[in-house]
């Protein structure tokens, strides 16, 4: 294949996949510099800025830039053809060499570009894959899914609940039951509760001072609490971004703002407003009631457990959070659990459908 100066990609990547990754790494490897055109319309549910931010990270070699293009597609009418080239070319200013695509209408906008037009795997051989189909269905297709759209589309389980009310067992015995079904849910993640991990290293920093410590001796200040949702936030963006379609977190940033409340005895701005950018779908409460307290060296809070629950109950209703309590034997509360997200999952990812498009 001949090697161009400058090559254009353009497409709605909606979302982005093998297919449009092949095409892109093709074009780079035959270019000098390459650009890639994310159009998005305002339809369209995935937004510009995630898809430009998603073809920067996996394509860090190339110049990505993005555009809002609100005109129907008509390949037939020369005046829609225009409007969309001022749309290209108003992202686009530099001229082009080489214009890359898999559609039939790759000799025109090379045409209209003035540039050479390279067709690389039309009929999808390499990559049977359209973003078509991935809206379509998402779990079928998760295999062309890069890491960060993965992450994106991934259904995330939050289970929370007071002290000693069983939610760290549940998250795990959730987690295992959907990698049990095989396939792509064979990578099910759990992400385990990142404050009890804080709270052992402060008391192990206290017992490096006073050996006989206890956890009665910790002392939590107010800045501890974002530091915990943060690295929860965390994560749970890094594990989502290599399992499953769905993920089971053990607690997550809201919840902390309920433990804050708890140790501090006030409301926390700051981890509120960590809790605010999370990308959780579903809450599974788990009740206090008939589960024995269980002090595991890091607890002491069994009479404040009617309060926790409560106040969960309140806050989940209050921001609109989608919530399932369980409660009774742990046989109960698991078939519960799993009702809740399988009713999530067969809902589907609502993803519009772009533009209509006359070929």
């Amino acid at each position: 294949m001949k090697r161009y100066g400058h090559g254009l990609v353009l497409g709605k990547f909606y979302p982005p996949h093998a297919g449009h990754h092949h095409l892109v790494r093709t074009a780079r490897d035959h270019c000098e510099r390459l650009t890639v055109l994310v159009c998005a319309s305002s339809v369209e549910t995935l937004t510009l800025e995630d898809r430009v931010a998603w073809m920067r990270e996996i394509h860090p070699d190339v110049l990505v830039v993005g555009a809002v293009d609100d005109i129907p597609v008509d390949l037939q009418d020369p005046d829609v053809w225009a409007a969309h080239m001022a749309v290209f070319r108003a992202a686009v200013p530099d001229s082009v060499d080489a214009v890359f695509t898999s559609e039939p209408y790759g000799e025109e906008l090379g045409r209209r570009f003035g540039a050479d037009s390279v067709c690389v795997d039309p009929d999808r051989t390499l990559h049977p894959v359209s973003g078509t189909a991935v809206r379509k269905d998402p779990v079928g297709n998760w295999d062309f899914l890069e890491p960060p759209v993965r992450a994106a589309l991934t259904r995330r389980v939050v289970v929370l609940g007071a002290e000693s009310t069983g939610t760290t067992t549940l998250a795990h015995a959730l987690a295992d039951h959907y990698r049990r079904r095989g396939g792509v849910w064979s990578r099910t993640r759990y992400v385990p509760e990142y404050g009890r991990e804080y709270s052992e290293l402060k008391l192990a920093e206290l017992r490096a001072e006073r050996p006989d410590a206890e956890w009665s001796d910790v002392t939590f200040r107010s800045a501890d609490f974002p530091v915990i949702a943060r690295r929860q936030a965390e994560l749970e963006d890094e594990a989502a971004r290599v399992g499953s379609p769905v993920l089971i977190c053990d607690t997550d940033a809201f919840a902390t703002t309920i433990w804050h409340e708890r140790y501090m005895g006030t409301t926390s701005p700051d981890t509120r407003e960590i809790a605010a950018h999370g990308r959780q779908h579903l809450w599974i409460l788990t009740d206090h009631h008939g589960v024995a307290f269980e002090d595991d060296g890091l607890r002491d809070g069994e009479h404040l457990r009617p309060w926790m629950t409560a106040r969960f109950v309140t806050e989940l209703s209050r921001s609109g959070r989608r919530t399932a309590v369980v409660t009774g034997p742990r046989e109960e509360r698991l078939a519960t659990a799993v009702a809740a997200v399988d009713t999530l999952l067969a809902e589907g990812w609502h993803l519009a459908d772009p533009l209509p498009e006359r070929r």
